[in-house]
């Protein structure tokens, strides 16, 4: 398969001011269109142009030879993915009712989860990402981090939710202010109908 770039799901500027157009101008249009640029050359004669996004990733993952395709390649899905979790309308405490009843039961309650969620997000040490994953073995919602292209289901488990923490999402609005940006997503832009219906679907496996 080859990369492309999917739309975004909303407007450019309906995040505003949370995250503004200049934003997505450069972090949809310039850095994650240079991931997919990158991946497809590195793509080509690799012998994976036959698998899914997801299967790429996985091959790659412990292939010190692939790197270089395991970060383009991870980096295009990380975005695609982060794109979903974003809602105009979105944040707070207010979320469906079985995804607020998970967090409850496994991550304490709202307020402790934005908490861990935001210390998460802001310990992770240069760039990376930080999510909100369900454990593949357990069923458990787990908040994990993981550096540069990192994804957590490489490692048993299923992606649920993500803020994007290389400085290129957030530096336009926030400068260095990476707490400020984590905060501002999970009370007014975080996606939870799409973080509950992927928890609705049960693990996510990828066979390499």
């Amino acid at each position: 398969m080859s990369f492309t770039l999917p739309p975004l799901p909303f407007a450019p500027d309906a995040l505003a001011p949370h995250m503004s157009a200049e934003t997505f101008e450069f972090h949809h249009g310039k850095h994650h269109k240079a991931y997919i640029d990158n991946g497809n050359k590195l793509l080509e004669g690799s012998g994976l142009e036959k698998k899914s996004l997801e299967e790429i990733i996985v091959a790659c993952a412990k292939d010190p030879a692939k790197a270089a395709l395991f970060n383009n390649a991870a980096q295009h899905w990380n975005h695609s993915f982060f794109w979903n979790c974003l809602n105009p309308k979105g944040g707070g405490p207010s979320m469906p009712g079985k995804l607020k009843a998970a967090i409850e039961k496994d991550l304490g309650g709202f307020e402790k989860f934005k908490t861990d969620f935001v210390q998460t997000c802001v310990t992770q040490f240069g760039s990376g990402w930080g999510w909100l994953a369900m454990d593949n073995r357990t069923g458990k919602l787990e908040l994990v981090k993981t550096a540069n292209a990192g994804v957590p289901f490489t490692g048993g488990k299923t992606p649920l939710l993500t803020c994007d923490v290389w400085e290129h999402a957030y530096y336009i609005d926030y400068r260095n202010a990476r707490p400020k940006f984590v905060e501002a997503f999970i009370d007014r832009m975080a996606n939870w109908e799409f973080a509950e219906s992927l928890m609705a679907k049960g693990p996510m496996k990828v066979a390499a």
